[in-house]
C-alpha cells in the first residue's frame, strides 16, 4: 500500500530515543524539549516511483539550488547525498566518517564504521547475508548503512570547513529500504544544547522503500540520530530481526551557529528595544 502525507502539526509530547529532556537556561530564556510547529513528509511503497513525488515535494520545501560540494556558508538551497559516486563497488569507511564534510555532514556510529555498496555486492560479501540482494534502491546503484550497529549520528557543520565550524539546519529527510515495522526505524532531531526535538518513526514498507523528512522552521538542530533496523548488517531477517539500509539523504543548507558573544549582543539589543518601546508607550 502506498502512503504519502505532508502535514503541519504540533506535538506536545514526543517519545525519546535515548535522551532525557532537560531544562536549560540561555540568557534567562527557557528552551523547551517539545517540538514546535513542523512540516512532516512521509511516504512508503514498493519502489522508487511510489515515493518520488513526496521526495520531490521535500526538495522543493528545502529550496533550490542543490549546492553540491560548493563551500559555505551559503544563504539558500539544500544539500543531497546519494552515495552513488563509487558506482559498482563497495566503499568501507571508518567512524567518524568525514567523506561528506564538503557538504556539511560528519557521520558516527557505535559500530565499526559505514558501508556504501550496491545490494548485489552486499549479497556476495562474506560478512553479510545473500538475501541482501533484494534491497530496493531509490537512486542506483548504492545504498548506505552503519556496520556493527544500526545506529548513526549525523552532525552538521558549515560545508567546506572540514567540520571545524559548527552549523545547524532546519530540515532533514532520508530514504530507507525494507522497513518491516515503523517501530524499527526512526529519526531523532537534537538541538545545539543536546535537547531532543522529538523522535519520529519511519513508515513501513516491507521489501520496499520509505521516506521520512521533517522541517522545523523555528527550531534549528545540529544533529540527527538515525535508527535503521533492529540489528546490524550481517544476519538474515527472521522473526523480529529487521535489517534496514538507507539511500538518499536530503537537508537544508547548514547555517553558521552564532558565537556566544553574538547571541549575548542580540539578546541585549532585543531587551533594549523592548525597554525603549515600553518607555515610549508610557510617555504617550
Amino acid at each position: 500500500m502506498h502512503i504519502a502525507r505532508h502535514r503541519l502539526k504540533h506535538r506536545s509530547a514526543l517519545k525519546p530515543l535515548c535522551y532525557v529532556a532537560v531544562a536549560l537556561l540561555v540568557m534567562t530564556l527557557p528552551l523547551s524539549a517539545q517540538a514546535g510547529p513542523f512540516t512532516l513528509f512521509e511516504a512508503s511503497g514498493p519502489d522508487a516511483a511510489s515515493i518520488q513525488a513526496t521526495v520531490d515535494a521535500f526538495r522543493a520545501a528545502l529550496g533550490d539550488p542543490n549546492n553540491g560540494n560548493m563551500p559555505g556558508p551559503l544563504t539558500s538551497g539544500r544539500r543531497e547525498i546519494n552515495w552513488d559516486g563509487g558506482g559498482q563497488s563497495i566503499t568501507d569507511s571508518p567512524t567518524p566518517f568525514a567523506g561528506f564534510q564538503n557538504r556539511g555532514a560528519v557521520f558516527t556510529t557505535p559500530g565499526t564504521g559505514f558501508i556504501q555498496a550496491p545490494p548485489s555486492l552486499l549479497a556476495t560479501d562474506p560478512r553479510f547475508d545473500p538475501s541482501y540482494a533484494s534491497f530496493a534502491t531509490f537512486s542506483d546503484p548504492r545504498v548506505f548503512s552503519p556496520v556493527g550497529s544500526p545506529l548513526t549520528t549525523m552532525t552538521f557543520s558549515v560545508p567546506g570547513t572540514n567540520g571545524t565550524l559548527a552549523a545547524t539546519t532546519i530540515g532533514f529527510g532520508a530514504v530507507f529500504s525494507d522497513v518491516d515495522s515503523s517501530a524499527n526505524a526512526s529519526l531523532t532531531f537534537v538541538n545545539r544544547q543536546g535537547v531532543s526535538q522529538g523522535t519520529f518513526s519511519v513508515p513501513a514498507a516491507d521489501n520496499g522503500l520509505s521516506f521520512l523528512g521533517l522541517i522545523f522552521p523555528n527550531l534549528p538542530f545540529s544533529q540527527v540520530n538515525i535508527v535503521s533496523g533492529t540489528d546490524p548488517l550481517g544476519v538474515a531477517e527472521s522473526g523480529t530481526i529487521d535489517i534496514i539500509v538507507m539511500d538518499d539523504f536530503l537537508y537544508k543548507e547548514p547555517a553558521v551557529v552564532p558565537e556566544p558573544a553574538t547571541l549575548l549582543l542580540l539578546g541585549v539589543s532585543a531587551a533594549g528595544m523592548s525597554l525603549a518601546a515600553r518607555r515610549r508607550k508610557r510617555a504617550s
